[in-house]
């Protein structure tokens, strides 16, 4: 049986990728994870993935959450980073 580990590693993105995923469309990390996977197999989808943790970076902000936005900076220049579109 697969855990919920082993899924993040099969699907080409981060723990943290999944995080942003899974809280901007409000669903569990399972769910992210299959989303996540699906659409980075698409420069279209990557680059909802990307508009998707650039919403939550601007949601930290409209929260002054510091921390936060510059965690999901890291993950957001990890993501562009690591995927063929240029995100």
């Amino acid at each position: 049986m697969l855990t919920l580990e082993d899924c993040i590693e099969l699907s080409e993105l981060t723990e943290e990728e999944i995080l942003a995923i899974a809280e901007h469309e409000h669903i569990p990390e399972m769910a992210a994870v299959e989303l996540g996977n699906y659409l980075t197999h698409t420069a279209r989808g990557e680059k909802r993935i990307k508009r998707m943790i650039a919403d939550d970076i601007e949601e930290a902000r409209a929260k002054r959450d510091t921390h936060r936005v510059a965690m999901l900076k890291m993950v957001l220049k990890h993501f562009v980073e690591h995927h063929h579109s240029g995100a």
